[in-house]
């Protein structure tokens, strides 16, 4: 084998040691899951942290909200919440500095915590802004006959 076989077998040992894996982002999943009591919540809690590179599991029973944070997956997270029977969803809201339009109709929601709306795609129609014609033409300074109201 030789020195140079030597030299080069502890190269390529050396560079494999040095390459580290891909390591995974923390990550932080937000749920909106029907709880109706305590018992609810501690199964939630424990169902999720037993979901492989769960940190930490926090749940808000008053707002139904439950937050996982840590290096999983985010698909296994919502199916092992799936798993417990009850209805699950991702989050829906964001606070409503975030939102371009949050007062429109997809965005508006009265179970909404404080502060926050339904989160909805800059892409969404926004009907309840535009002022119709015939609004606009009724008290028009050209036609004074044309206010009714008058």
């Amino acid at each position: 084998m030789g020195v140079e076989g030597t030299v080069e077998y502890l190269s390529d040992m050396l560079s494999k040691a040095t390459k580290s894996k891909k390591k995974k982002q923390l990550q932080t999943v937000a749920l909106k899951v029907r709880m109706d009591c305590e018992g609810c919540a501690r199964q939630m809690k424990r169902v999720l942290s037993s979901v492989k590179g769960v940190k930490l599991v926090d749940v808000d029973l008053k707002q139904l909200k439950v937050t996982v944070t840590g290096y999983m997956n985010p698909k296994k997270v919502l199916e092992a919440a799936q798993s417990t029977k009850k209805k699950v969803e991702p989050w829906p809201y964001v606070p409503y500095t975030l939102v371009a339009h949050p007062y429109i109709s997809q965005a508006y929601d009265k179970k909404a915590p404080p502060n926050h709306v339904r989160s909805i795609p800059d892409t969404a129609t926004i009907n309840e802004t535009v002022i119709e014609d015939q609004y606009t033409s009724m008290f028009s300074d050209e036609d004074p006959n044309g206010c009714s109201i008058m």
